[in-house]
């Protein structure tokens, strides 16, 4: 369980930067709500990334650096594609969310958790078993 609370520790991390990032690109420099919502992903998974690398999964590597980050982006397009989906529906249907896009990026973050914890969990930072050793 304490694994769990990490990766949501993670998470918060991840909704910081990408709440922050979006609000940023929307309402600083004018950019789409749409289009922004995909940069701000990609910086708050490389931040996720880097918690969880440290913190939650610390000791499990199965890939190098790079590797491991690739991986980390494609096992969260998962979640993120929930999570996406969620945040544009939202905004496209209610002026709060299309005043605070926040909301929607924290809405889209809960619904993409799970996948994105099985993810990380079961395919990047699994750790080897016998069967995963044995040159048979």
């Amino acid at each position: 369980m304490s694994q769990f609370l990490l990766f949501c520790i993670g998470g918060v991390i991840g909704f910081v930067v990408d709440a922050g990032i979006l609000r940023l690109l929307v309402s600083g420099l004018g950019m789409d709500a749409y289009l922004a919502r995909l940069v701000s992903f990609l910086a708050a998974a490389t931040a996720t990334w880097l918690w969880n690398r440290h913190n939650t999964f610390r000791g499990t590597r199965r890939y190098g650096l790079l590797g491991e980050w690739s991986r980390y982006l494609l096992a969260m397009s998962g979640g993120f594609a929930v999570n996406y989906a969620t945040y544009a529906v939202l905004y496209t249907f209610f002026a709060i969310v299309q005043k605070y896009p926040e909301l929607g990026v924290a809405a889209g973050s809960v619904t993409g958790l799970a996948v994105n914890y099985a993810a990380s969990r079961w395919w990047i930072y699994r750790r080897e078993s016998a069967a995963d050793t044995d040159p048979r």
